[in-house]
C-alpha cells in the first residue's frame, strides 16, 4: 500500500503500533493488528464486530483460536503500553491511578461473577448487583485544564481464597512499578484503597502515594524529645478538631473535579498511626456547594511531605480522570460486551480493548496538525476539544474494511505503508480546501 492514501494519518500512529507489536511473537502480530484495529473502529466489544470492521484475511476460527490458544502475553502488552507512553511523552514526574469498576453480568458462570455493593448510588439501581469487579492501573496526563486517563493493565478480582481487590492492586503494581525506576512517580487512590498494607507496598516499590483517607483517621503530633532514660515516645499528642480549626486557612480557585471551584484548605505534617507513625502531609479541604455552604472536610494524605498543600490538592484532582476512563471503556469501547468464558481469554480481550482506547488517547495528547485534521470529521465540533471518539471517527474513514494484514512487513517488523517520502509535504489548510 502506498503512503499517499494515508498521509493524513499521524505518522506517530504507525510508529506506536510498530512499537507495541514488539511485545508479541512475530507469528502473532498480524492477527493482533487486525483485532486491534477492529476494536478501535467499532464501539462494540464483541470479537465478531471487530472481525467485521476490517477486511479480515483469515477465517473467524483463526481469531477465536488465537485468543484462546495463542502463545502471547497480555501482561507484556500492558508493559509495552507503558514504555510507549514514556517514549512518546518523556517527563520527570508521572502519575498513576488505581481504582475499580463493576461490569454488570447476569450469568452466574461468568468468570469472577459475584454480588457486589453498588456504592455509586445511581438512580434506579439496586444496592447490590451481580457483575465482574475489574481493578485497573492507569496513567493520567494533564492537557490544559483537563486530565486524560490512559489504561495500562486491568485485572479481574477473584472472589475466593485469600485474594481480592487489594491483592489485585499489589499484583498490578509489582508488574508496572519497575518500569518507572528513576522517575518521580505518584500513585493516586481513593479512600477504599488507602490501606496501610497497600501504601507500604507502593512505598517499597519506589512510589509516593496521594489519596483520600477517612475523617476519623488517627493522627498525632511529633513527640517531644525529653532526654530522659528509657524508650522514647513514638507519638505525641493526638490531633484534635480544635487544633485543626486553629490552623491558618488558605483558599484558591482551580479547575478540579471537572469544573472551576473554590477550595478552602488547611495543612500540617503529622504522624499517621495506620502507617506505623510515618510522617505524612494531611490537607483538610472543603469545596463550596451551589447554595454557598461548604462541604464536609475531606482529608487528603500525601506520603511526600515536601509537597505543598496546594500541589497535593491539585495532584489528587487528577484522579477524577479515572471516572471518565471507566465510562469510555465500558460504554464506548466495549467492556460491557466482553462475554468470554475463561479468565485468560477475558483478560486478553480486555487488554486489546484497553490498548485500542489508549492509542487514540495518546494521539489526543500529541495534538499535532495531523491529529487535528484526522479529528475534523465532524465540522460542527471543530471548536470543541479533540477526544478519542473523534479520532476514532477519522480512523474509521481510512481503515474501515481495509486489509490491515497487508500493512505489516514481517521482515522489517514495521507496520505502515510500504513507501514513506523523505519529507511529508502536509498542508492542512490546502488539504481541507481540496
Amino acid at each position: 500500500m502506498d503512503y499517499k492514501g494515508y498521509r493524513h494519518i499521524p505518522r506517530a500512529l504507525f510508529d506506536a503500533i510498530t512499537f507495541l507489536a514488539q511485545a508479541l511473537p512475530k507469528r502473532s502480530v498480524p492477527t493482533f493488528l487486525e483485532l486491534l484495529f477492529g476494536a478501535m473502529l467499532t464501539r462494540s466489544g464483541f470479537v465478531t464486530d471487530a472481525y467485521l470492521a476490517i477486511a479480515a484475511v483469515r477465517h473467524w476460527n483463526s481469531y477465536y483460536k488465537w485468543l484462546h490458544f495463542g502463545k502471547w502475553s497480555w501482561v507484556a502488552l500492558g508493559r509495552q503500553t507503558v514504555r510507549l507512553a514514556v517514549q512518546m511523552f518523556p517527563r520527570r514526574r508521572w502519575f498513576l491511578m488505581i481504582d475499580d469498576t463493576i461490569v454488570f453480568r447476569s450469568s452466574h458462570q461468568a468468570p469472577g461473577s459475584a454480588i457486589h455493593h453498588q456504592h455509586g448510588h445511581k438512580t434506579n439501581r439496586p444496592k447490590f448487583v451481580r457483575g465482574q469487579c475489574w481493578v485497573t492501573l492507569a496513567l493520567t496526563f494533564a492537557k490544559g485544564f483537563r486530565s486524560l486517563g490512559i489504561p495500562i493493565l486491568s485485572r479481574l478480582a477473584r472472589q475466593g481464597g485469600n485474594s481480592g481487590k487489594l491483592v489485585a492492586a499489589k499484583t498490578l503494581l509489582r508488574v508496572i512499578a519497575p518500569l518507572f525506576t528513576g522517575f518521580q512517580t505518584f500513585l493516586l487512590m481513593d479512600s477504599w484503597y488507602m490501606r496501610g498494607t497497600l501504601i507500604t507496598y507502593a512505598l517499597d516499590q519506589g512510589l509516593q502515594v496521594i489519596g483520600q483517607v477517612r475523617r476519623d483517621t488517627a493522627l498525632f503530633h511529633q513527640p517531644e524529645r525529653t532526654g530522659k532514660r528509657g524508650r522514647p515516645r513514638k507519638y505525641g499528642d493526638k490531633v484534635t478538631p480544635e487544633w485543626i480549626a486553629a490552623l491558618p486557612e488558605t483558599s484558591m480557585e482551580c479547575f478540579i473535579y471537572g469544573k472551576t471551584q473554590m477550595v478552602f484548605y488547611r495543612s500540617a505534617v503529622v504522624l499517621a498511626r495506620f502507617l506505623n507513625g510515618r510522617p505524612v502531609r494531611i490537607v483538610w479541604s472543603q469545596l463550596v456547594n451551589e447554595d454557598g455552604s461548604r462541604t464536609k472536610p475531606s482529608l487528603i494524605l500525601s506520603t511526600d511531605v515536601a509537597l505543598s498543600a496546594a500541589r497535593v490538592t491539585l495532584n489528587y484532582g487528577r484522579r477524577w480522570s479515572v471516572e471518565d476512563l471507566f465510562n469510555q471503556l465500558k460504554n464506548r469501547w466495549g467492556w460491557k460486551e466482553t462475554w468470554q468464558q475463561t479468565r485468560q481469554v477475558l483478560h486478553r480481550w480486555v487488554q486489546i480493548l484497553s490498548v485500542s482506547y489508549a492509542l487514540p488517547q495518546l494521539l489526543v495528547l500529541l495534538d499535532d496538525a495531523h491529529v487535528k485534521f484526522l479529528a475534523s470529521f465532524a465540522p460542527w465540533r471543530l471548536k470543541q476539544p479533540i477526544t478519542a471518539g473523534r479520532v476514532r471517527q477519522g480512523l474509521q474513514k481510512y481503515f474501515g474494511h481495509v486489509n490491515i494484514r497487508a500493512m505489516w512487513h514481517p521482515k522489517s517488523g514495521i507496520f505502515g505503508p510500504r513507501k514513506w517520502p523523505i519529507e511529508d509535504h502536509y498542508h492542512p489548510e490546502r488539504d481541507k480546501a481540496a
